[in-house]
Parts: structure tokens; sequence; C-alpha cells
């Protein structure tokens, strides 16, 4: 990140620890290189590897950096452009993912890595769009092979990949199972979920297999790994798909093979933000494709839980660790 004349606020990670870690300070403005652009940017939005990355398990892929700043993902509008950038306008409103960097007053990123903001949503409410519903569609639809007709059970029901699971399941005609805690129930029903299972009280496979009439699902999203990987197996149905995508539960977890190979089943683990830049493009533009369209005419939306300002960016670190939330917390820049 090369020194320019201006300077810009940013959240920065002086040190791994607890939220009191992390500090507000000007630093340098990024500089689009050729083929990038320079978002203004106008929102963020808090994800699980913020937490990890504050707490050194889980840095940006690359060199560290002077400056170490968390955020995945922004919306905003274009302040300049690399001498080789054609898609992009100065002031187009934008949004998207990056591999961090986001919880900045300014972000570059590859011109293919933007998506327009959908007509109807507000630049300051589109920053809750990207990450989430990319994973989601991308665990779902591209890896999990979920189609019209199919069933998919996604944990963690009331998170932003979770609510963001739910749309999209019932946006494609396929019908969607989410454990949740009990007050996290009403917003997944509201979103459309078919099956909601509440952890505290209820056992999941026992749900799944009256839902499924012991057929089991298509494909299970799961973001808690841990113990729940041997009852994820229990619960696919013959050459169903796991889509492994955090392991909030725990990092280590171990199954009975003799439970896989009868249902000749696959265990995919995925992230987005490690993926050569060519995978990520292609993931963009099939989101773009896809999923923006969608957006567009009010099948799916962000769901924004809370919002803060920058300055309250230890809050904000706190109140995800209480696991509260439904759907997205947004930071205002």
């Amino acid at each position: 990140m090369p020194c320019s004349l201006t300077r810009m606020r940013a959240v920065v990670i002086p040190q791994y620890g607890d939220a009191d870690v992390l500090e507000v300070k000007e630093i340098p403005d990024p500089e689009p290189g050729p083929d990038q652009v320079l978002v203004e940017v106008v929102a963020s939005a808090m994800n699980r590897a913020d937490l990890l990355q504050r707490a050194g398990q889980y840095p940006a892929p690359g060199p560290k950096p002077l400056y170490e700043i968390p955020g995945l993902e922004y919306s905003g509008r274009i302040g300049s452009v690399g001498s080789e950038v054609e898609r992009w306008s100065v002031g187009d409103a934008v949004m998207g993912i990056v591999a961090g960097g986001a919880m900045a007053e300014k972000v570059v990123t590859h011109e293919r890595m933007l998506q327009p903001v959908p007509k109807h949503i507000q630049l300051a409410d589109a920053a809750a769009i990207p990450e989430v519903f990319m994973t989601a569609h991308d665990a779902l639809v591209t890896q999990g092979d979920l189609t019209s007709g199919g069933r998919a059970l996604v944990h963690a029901g009331g998170s932003g990949v979770g609510t963001a699971s739910i749309q999209i399941a019932k946006a494609i005609g396929a019908q969607i199972a989410v454990t949740c805690s009990t007050n996290k129930a009403a917003p997944c029903r509201e979103l459309g979920a078919d099956l909601i299972v509440d952890y505290t009280e209820q056992d999941f496979v026992e749900e799944i297999e009256l839902w499924t009439q012991g057929q089991g699902v298509d494909v299970v999203l799961d973001v808690i790994g841990g113990d729940y990987l041997p009852k994820n197996l229990q619960c696919l149905k013959v050459q169903g798909r796991i889509i492994q995508v955090g392991a909030m539960g725990g990092p280590v977890a171990s199954f009975t093979l003799g439970a896989l190979l009868p249902k000749r089943a696959s265990l995919i683990g995925t992230v987005l933000r490690s993926r050569p830049i060519e995978q990520k493009i292609e993931a963009n533009q099939r989101f773009i494709a896809q999923l923006l369209p969608r957006f567009e005419d009010g099948t799916l939306k962000p769901v924004v839980d809370s919002r803060y300002q920058l300055a309250d960016i230890a809050a904000a670190h706190a109140y995800m660790e209480t696991n509260a939330n439904v759907g997205k917390i947004l930071i205002d820049i």
C-alpha cells in the first residue's frame, strides 16, 4: 500500500487480542493499479472472519501489510479508476468483496470484482449483500448443486449466511431447513424457511428424518463443524453433499467412514477469501448473472440487524461475539 498525499480513516489491528486492541487511525490512501478501482466506502459489514483475524487466527492472504485492516465487504462509490479500467466510471455505485481492508474510508479492488448496487437497494444497506449471498450461493448452488425441488439443511439460520441461504433456496424453488436458537426462529420463518429446528430443544437429526420421511437432504451447508459433522452425515441422502464453510464449533471433527461410504457422500471444504483472483472473479461474475436480477425484482433482500459507526468498531465486535444478531451488522463509514 504505497504512500500518497491524502489519508483516510481505517480500522487497524496493531496487535492480536480482544476487541479493545482495535484502533481507528489515519493512514495513507491506497492507490489503484492499472486494472483496479478505488472505492470511497459508505458502509462495510461484520463477518466472523473479522473476529478471527483480530484474534490472530485468520490472517488475510499474502504478505503481512504495514497496516492490517479487517473487512471483507463494502458498498460505496468509485472515486478513481486505473489506466486500463473500461467497465466503470467515477461516481458509480458499487459493492463487492475483498480479502481485507474494507473497514476503511477507501478500498481498492480489481474492476471485475465489483458489483453494481441493485436498484431499490439503499447504498448504505448494500454492504449487507456481497459476502453472505456470494458464500451461500457458491456453497448451495455452485458446489452443492441445489436445484428446484431439492432440499437443504443450513445451520445457523439466523446468521448472515443463513438468512441469505433461506432466500436463495426459496428463489430457486428448493426447500430449506435451518437450525437456530429460539429467538431467531420467527425471523427465519418470515424469510421462508420450510423447517425450523430450535437446537436448544430439538435434535436436528430426528427432525430432518421426519421432514424428509427418511430420505435425507441433498445438501448441508455447515458453519459449525465439530460434533455436527457425524450428525450432518446422518441427515444426508444418498450422493448428498456437505459444504463446510466454517468451524465455529471447533476445528477438529471425527466421524465413522462407514457412514460416508454407503451414501457415496461428498464432504467439501470451501472459503472465498483465499481463492486465486481468477476463481474469485468467476464466482463474482456468476453471482452478478444469477443473483443480482433477484435483488432487482425484490425476490432477494439484504437483512440488516444493526448499525455501528466506524469509531464504535470495538462495540460491534463485542456484539457479534454475543451471537445475538439476525442478519448483518453494518459499519457506517
